[in-house]
């Protein structure tokens, strides 16, 4: 068997990762599931950093770590490996220069894949979006996460099963079922799973990180951040907009020369920009009045 070459990530701490006692208090509710031998599914919206956390929790285990993506045109052997292997031969006849021969030949062997690797070699496996690969696709997870037991193709050659490493650990994320792409899970899949449901950070939390990521200051990051947590609140759904959008307004606003916050036409349009897109028509004059009060409060300062 051939291992397939698969980036491997480093568990080290991440320079501008926030670390606030919010993302403390998820951290840790993770690690003790973890350490307890149950995998963990953060599930959330879009933009609430699930990924970020799971590779951060991730790292706090101090082994090296595979990352997965789902994807709708997964299978099986996608996981798990498959045979390949092709090769095609030119022959030139060195008498008969206008003759040319051809060889064409199949040679197969077995390339192990990344959940092969992980539960083989006591990775942590980081399984991004799950849903969005086929619910058949993830069958084979079932007997990984409660038999530690690795059901394998007769193709490969040797046992038809392989048990997991004991240092093996699975995290998972996934989107709500009515995102676009998203499939629903088997339930028996994420009865194995301890599920961590995610939403906005904290207000805090949202502000460190619109400073860390954008550059501002703390009290420029402050007003982006109570504009767009207004926005949210004002609208029926409350899922977006992000803190993704504080750090977009926040590196736009960064890279204009003025030293304070510029509440003006421009600060207007870049915040219409980057909000109302996730507004329904219904509700956009309702968003529009917010931002023009959140202008008109800060303007008179």
């Amino acid at each position: 068997m051939i291992a397939e070459p698969v980036t491997v990530i480093i568990p080290e701490p991440s320079k501008d990762f926030v670390d606030t006692p919010y993302v403390r208090a998820l951290t840790y509710r993770a690690l003790q599931y973890i350490t307890a031998g149950f995998p963990v599914h953060f599930s959330g919206p879009t933009g609430v950093g699930k990924t970020t956390l799971a590779l951060h929790t991730a790292a706090q285990l101090g082994r090296d770590t595979v990352l997965i993506c789902g994807d709708d045109e997964f299978n099986s052997s996608d996981l798990v490996g498959g045979l390949n292997g092709y090769r095609r031969r030119y022959i030139k006849d060195n008498y008969i220069r206008s003759v040319l021969k051809t060889d064409e030949s199949m040679t197969s062997h077995w390339v192990d894949n990344r959940l092969t690797n992980a539960c083989q070699n006591g990775l942590t496996l980081v399984y991004d979006e799950f849903t969005r690969s086929r619910p058949e696709a993830n069958n084979v997870l079932l007997s990984v996460l409660e038999e530690r037991l690795l059901p394998l193709p007769s193709a490969r050659g040797g046992e038809t099963y392989l048990k997991v490493h004991p240092n093996f650990r699975a995290i998972f994320t996934s989107n709500p079922q009515d995102y676009a792409g998203v499939h629903r899970s088997q339930d028996a899949l994420r009865d194995r799973m301890v599920t961590i449901e995610l939403s906005h950070f904290d207000e805090e939390t949202e502000v460190i990180i619109t400073q860390a990521k954008s550059g501002l200051s703390l009290d420029d990051s402050q007003r982006i951040v109570g504009l767009v947590r207004a926005v949210r609140e004002a609208k029926s759904d409350n899922i977006t907009p992000t803190v993704r959008a504080c750090i977009i307004i926040g590196k736009v606003l960064s890279l204009k020369d003025e030293p304070t916050f510029p509440i003006n036409g421009v600060f207007r349009q870049t915040c219409m920009d980057i909000i109302m897109p996730d507004v329904s028509k219904d509700e956009r004059g309702h968003v529009c009045e917010v931002i023009d009060g959140f202008i008109a409060v800060h303007s008179s300062k």
